[in-house]
């Protein structure tokens, strides 16, 4: 584990919002780090507000989509709205649907079969569309890549309107409207939504061309943000905006089937790492198992007695697939023995039995190991399909468009992707995957690492210091929770191993020269005993929570890592 420490920011520029805010210096430092320098930036920071969202029609083709839908709804048209079988693609579809039916009853929702369809726009759902007199698909979440098949729609006499917010390829496809403010000529202030909130922006247009403003959109804020921290997008800007106030509904009045997911969790508020961990898995779970449109019957079911059913068996899909990437990890890091290729700077791995709706959280336990850029391969049909995951500051994207011509298919992000190939393919492709990233890649990114904002001491921690941070929150990509790290600590003789296996290290420490005790606990890091006994000083790597027991709340220490 290496540890980075922040350059500290200029100090004029932190002294003077510390004055202006009436805050502690280190927490000025912290702002300042995250690009907010003046009074202005942190009264939006601190107060997120929905009148600091973009005007949606400042998003290529807007204009088009809404006036597309409108004309729609006129010539009484019957309208698809598809999307991905992932939670983006799933709470998109649930937002676009539930919105548009609450003003015209003619709409559908349609999402591809994971195996038998794949990723993105499919010929059979357009086949589909066509069958049932269809002639306006509403894509989210994909499509911006689907060329081929938004050419075949059209010959159909189907429109498409594209919301996607994938990176596009050198052509863009032929559809009435293409929402996506990665698209090189969209001139759009912020490119970082995710497809549910590409959609959101679409509801935003349509709203705001009848007059009305974009807080009676509220309610469909709970999807937005449970899209927004399962996609990992960064939570700055618009998504800083419009998570803030999807937490809030979480909180306050969520939707039947989000009630349902969450009703057994014994917490009083729900963060953004509580969507991520708690609510997204299950919604992804249906489409790993069994089918999306379970995750989209859910996200839209009004009766509460049936949102419970549903949210039940989600429940057991969940518990399904925790097995099946327990065992498939297992085989898939004794392949990767098998062969001896610990060493090498790529893991692809492959077994044709493996199940396609996991090989993506596996490439992740993957990387927890070994830690390197990692593909999974399963068969699919006539092909082999994969989802790559990569390491931080490393683009996984970049290295498979190189490897491009051993790949029949890919799309996706910076740090995670899919792709199909011919098996005929996969050796070729191994290695060369395998060749790109050894030349490409720097060797330090091959080590975990731990980005520190600032050196702390124990006696500048005190409640007014954390109710201040507590403030940053919803934390994510781009805002994450700060780090700090402390010299000279020493454990006040309480220090021992927790856990059923000794995995976990528990802790009260103190600073040397210093009379301030503060709690402990570090996961995952009963290794490290040994570092902390005997009155042995060492350095600290953490960020502060809550440590609540027996009805007492204190201020703990959340360990990364520790070193001598």
């Amino acid at each position: 584990m290496r540890w980075t420490l922040k350059p500290t920011p200029n100090t004029i520029t932190t002294t003077a919002l510390a004055e202006q805010l009436n805050i502690p210096i280190k927490i000025a430092t912290l702002l300042v780090q995250r690009g907010i320098d003046t009074f202005d930036k942190a009264r939006q920071f601190f107060r997120p507000s929905l009148e600091d969202l973009h005007d949606p029609f400042l998003m290529k083709d807007m204009d088009k989509a809404v006036s597309r839908i409108n004309t729609a709804f006129e010539r009484e048209e019957n309208i698809l709205v598809y999307g991905d079988y992932d939670v983006d693609g799933t709470t998109s579809v649930a937002l676009m649907s539930s919105y548009l039916l609450s003003h015209y009853s003619q709409v559908a929702t349609y999402i591809p079969d994971r195996y038998a369809e794949g990723y993105g726009v499919s010929y059979k759902s357009i086949d589909y569309a066509h069958d049932n007199d269809i002639t306006l698909i509403i894509a989210l979440d994909c499509g911006i890549k689907a060329i081929d098949k938004i050419a075949y729609a059209k010959k159909l006499g189907i429109d498409f309107i594209v919301c996607d917010h994938h990176r596009p390829g050198s052509e863009l496809p032929d559809a009435v409207a293409v929402l996506d403010p990665k698209r090189p000529d969209c001139k759009y202030p912020y490119n970082e939504l995710c497809g549910c909130g590409v959609g959101f922006k679409l509801i935003q247009a349509l709203e705001q061309v009848k007059g009305l403003p974009v807080k009676t959109l509220i309610p469909y804020l709970d999807l937005v943000a449970t899209a927004i921290g399962a996609d990992i997008v960064p939570i700055t800007g618009e998504n800083r905006v419009l998570a803030f106030y999807g937490l809030e509904v979480i909180n306050t009045l969520p939707r039947t089937g989000i009630k349902a997911l969450i009703q057994n969790i014994k917490k009083d508020v729900l963060t953004i790492t509580d969507v991520v961990f708690i609510i997204a898995p299950r919604i992804n779970a249906a489409g790993r198992i069994k089918h999306g449109l379970h995750a989209v019957e859910l996200l839209t079911e009004q009766d509460e007695v049936l949102a419970q059913e549903m949210a039940a068996s989600i429940e057991s899909f969940n518990a399904e697939r925790k097995d099946l990437d327990k065992l498939i990890t297992v085989e898939a890091l004794e392949q990767i023995k098998f062969h001896k290729e610990e060493k090498r700077k790529t893991s692809v791995v492959y077994q044709e039995n493996w199940h396609k709706g996991v090989i993506g959280i596996v490439a992740s336990r993957l990387i927890e190991t070994y830690y390197r850029p990692t593909l999974v391969f399963t068969r699919s049909g006539e092909k082999l399909a994969a989802s790559a995951r990569s390491v931080k500051g490393f683009d996984v994207y970049e290295a498979l468009e190189a490897c491009s011509d051993h790949i029949e298919q890919f799309g996706g992000h910076k740090y995670a992707a899919g792709l199909t190939l011919s098996e005929t393919q996969y050796e070729g492709f191994k290695n060369k995957f395998e060749e790109v990233v050894s030349s490409s890649i720097e060797d330090r990114l091959l080590i975990p690492e731990i980005l520190i904002d600032s050196t702390l001491e124990l006696e500048e921690i005190t409640p007014k210091f954390y109710r201040i941070l507590r403030q940053f929150a919803p934390f994510g990509p781009g805002n994450m929770a700060p780090v700090f790290m402390t010299k000279n600590l020493i454990d006040t003789g309480y220090g021992k191993c927790v856990g059923a296996s000794d995995d976990h290290l528990k802790c009260t420490v103190t600073q040397m020269k210093s009379a301030v005790q503060i709690g402990a606990i570090g996961f995952n890091l009963g290794d490290k005993c040994s570092l902390i006994a005997n009155k042995k000083t060492f350095s600290a790597a953490y960020s502060l929570d809550l440590n609540e027991w027996n009805g007492n709340v204190s201020i703990q220490l959340r360990l990364k890592d520790i070193q001598e």
